[in-house]
């Protein structure tokens, strides 16, 4: 007597009906900062990170980039500095250990560069800034560039006897690198 085996679920041609949303991989990004103290420029990096991507290159207009940034994971690659980082008057991560990006637009300037406005939120303080991306795609990953830059005192970075800029300058530039999977064709 011959069985009839059910038929296997097409899993693989569900899959292939529902793109993939756009997926941050970390260990390949990179989010940097850079200032002066005392007319030194001083490098650092926060170690985690993430971001929640609705985004078609094409449909820019219709996307939504959140980045979350865990403000104990900076560095400035000696654990002594590390420490003071944590601290109410910088990041004061015991209250506010994360910061923010929200886009509130997005928009293609062509050539595979866009901008990216939205609300910057550090220490519970919430500006409005405007982000240059640049997107280049290869082999399955899509990678984003850009840098922009912020006033440490309109979000009470470097507060208390740290609020006087001719020790730490007031301007901090930020620069990015973010691989993603899983993004639309350019």
């Amino acid at each position: 007597m011959a069985q009839n085996k059910p038929a296997a679920a097409p899993a693989t041609a569900a899959a292939a009906t529902t793109a993939a949303a756009p997926k941050l991989v970390p260990a390949q990004s990179d989010i940097a900062f850079t200032f002066r103290q005392m007319g030194v420029p001083v490098d650092g990096h926060f170690k985690k990170f993430d971001a929640q991507l609705a985004f078609d290159p094409k449909n820019a207009a219709a996307g939504k980039v959140t980045l979350s940034i865990e403000l104990g994971s900076a560095t400035l690659g000696d654990a002594a500095t590390d420490a003071e980082l944590v601290k109410p008057e910088w990041f004061n991560v015991k209250k506010v250990p994360t910061a923010t990006f929200q886009s509130t637009s997005l928009k293609a300037l062509g050539g595979g560069k866009f901008e990216a406005a939205g609300k910057l939120t550090i220490k519970g303080q919430v500006k409005d800034v405007v982000v240059p991306v640049a997107l280049a795609q290869a082999g399955g990953t899509t990678t984003a560039t850009g840098a922009f830059a912020i006033k440490r005192l309109d979000f009470n970075i470097g507060e208390g006897e740290w609020k006087d800029t001719s020790i730490v300058a007031n301007d901090v530039q930020v620069k990015f690198k973010l691989a993603i999977t899983g993004m639309a064709p350019l």
